[in-house]
């Protein structure tokens, strides 16, 4: 028998929940043939098969969690797979470019029958560019690979795509391809799934088992708040001036396919506060009782999809432009809501933003998302009487509020953050004098 264990999924993730099977026992799969559903509390990861041959065995059932290197399924005897060989079966990819690097080992059983019989080398390539070669058709063992290590590169394919269409006679095979993560289908509603078994009749409740994401948001939510001691400190800013400078943007960015809120201004404006209180971008490691800075600017934009809180993540924001920030914000929420994003999508932000206004509230007090030392929530512009220079005026008010780890962040710092937080929210066009 042939067993294919839990990969490693990057991240330091060491377990996952099997959330669908897409084969059952006695099923024949190909190779890369979409095999199964996990879920971390970042992503939904769809792995595909590493052999091809008869699924003998499925060792975790739907629903249960497994752990890193854990047998998931075993296959017969003679199931061939794309490498050389021997009596192990390993496709490294690289975790940062795919989805995690997948291993299957083989328990030999009844004498020589254990070994896997060999075809030709796997490619090394990431799930995006497998997806593209299916699209174009084009086999990737054909493609010529730059990269030292062998892979093919998204680059590479372009390139012999180009070439093929250069040279119509050139024969293309079709290959399969499985991207690192696919869109999981919802119950048509956007909601989350109903459970499975109907209310008895004159039942005056029912129980349903925390599973999924809603399962991964609570262990979360319970680690960050029994490790972190929250404190909380409150703002109020005047956006009228935010609301003016979005009203000249929005024509321009508009012309360029891109919808214009307030969150990639709210963004822009953060890096340079950051930048001035290192402390609210940095982690506190637990084991060492050391202060971590961070020298990068990752930050999570908390998103409301239909199966629960998810924070996708902006990638080096302070060198982005406001455009690029709204563009890259577009595809991370149409991907949170379809649980389409890659897991380096959804992992490493050293600081999180949490529009509670888009949610529809006022304001609200977030907690923080572990291991980051701070979080930041802005509420609904509403325009409210306001006194200004003795007069009672109406401006549009943002709620602030700033959840802080007290080991890190004192009250005094948590005060100036939003002060000078405020001071260019107010003035957004200070912006202009940090601009190469």
């Amino acid at each position: 028998m042939q067993e294919f264990r839990l990969p490693d999924l990057g991240e330091g993730m060491h377990e996952a929940e099997i959330r669908r099977w897409l084969v059952k026992p006695g099923d024949s799969v190909k190779l890369d043939q979409p095999m199964l559903e996990v879920e971390t509390d970042k992503a939904v990861v769809e792995i595909p098969a590493p052999v091809s041959g008869r699924v003998a065995e499925i060792k975790v059932p739907e629903g249960k969690v497994a752990q890193l290197g854990e047998v998931l399924v075993t296959f017969e005897n003679g199931a061939t797979a794309s490498s050389s060989p021997s009596a192990s079966v390993s496709v490294q990819r690289g975790v940062q470019s795919d989805v995690a690097a997948v291993s299957a080992s083989s328990a030999g059983s009844n004498g020589s029958g254990g070994s896997a019989t060999a075809t030709r080398p796997r490619v090394l390539a990431a799930p995006a560019v497998r997806k593209r070669a299916f699209e174009l058709g084009i086999d990737l063992a054909q493609v010529p690979a730059s990269h030292p290590s062998g892979r093919v590169t998204m680059d590479d394919l372009e390139k012999f795509a180009q070439q093929a269409k250069a040279a119509p006679t050139q024969s293309v095979q079709a290959a399969q391809a499985v991207p690192a993560v696919m869109p999981v289908q919802t119950n048509g509603t956007g909601a989350a799934p109903a459970p499975t078994k109907p209310p008895e009749a004159g039942a005056q409740e029912e129980r349903q088992a925390l599973t999924g994401l809603r399962r991964r948001i609570a262990e979360r939510m319970e680690r960050s708040w029994r490790t972190i001691p929250h404190a909380v400190a409150f703002d109020e800013l005047d956006g009228s001036a935010l609301v003016a400078l979005r009203q000249q943007l929005k024509p321009v960015a508009e012309q360029r396919g891109v919808r214009l809120t307030y969150m990639p201004l709210l963004v822009k404006l953060l890096i340079p506060v950051l930048k001035e209180y290192p402390i609210f971008n940095a982690s506190f490691d637990e084991e060492q009782r050391a202060i971590i800075y961070k020298r990068v600017y990752h930050i999570g934009i908390a998103v409301d999809a239909p199966e629960g809180l998810l924070v996708p993540v902006i990638r080096d924001a302070d060198r982005l432009s406001i455009i690029e920030i709204a563009q890259r914000m577009e595809h991370l929420i149409a991907g949170a809501q379809k649980r389409s994003l890659t897991i380096p999508e959804v992992t490493g932000s050293t600081f999180t933003l949490n529009n509670i206004g888009g949610f529809g509230g006022s304001s609200g007090v977030p907690i923080i998302n572990y291991p980051e030392a701070a979080i930041l929530a802005v509420g609904r512009l509403q325009e409210k009487a306001v006194v200004v220079n003795g007069s009672i005026v109406v401006r549009s008010i943002m709620p602030l509020t700033l959840s802080f780890d007290h080991r890190l962040i004192d009250g005094g710092a948590a005060g100036r953050f939003l002060a000078r937080f405020k001071a260019l929210a107010e003035h957004p066009q200070q912006l202009m004098l940090d601009m190469i």
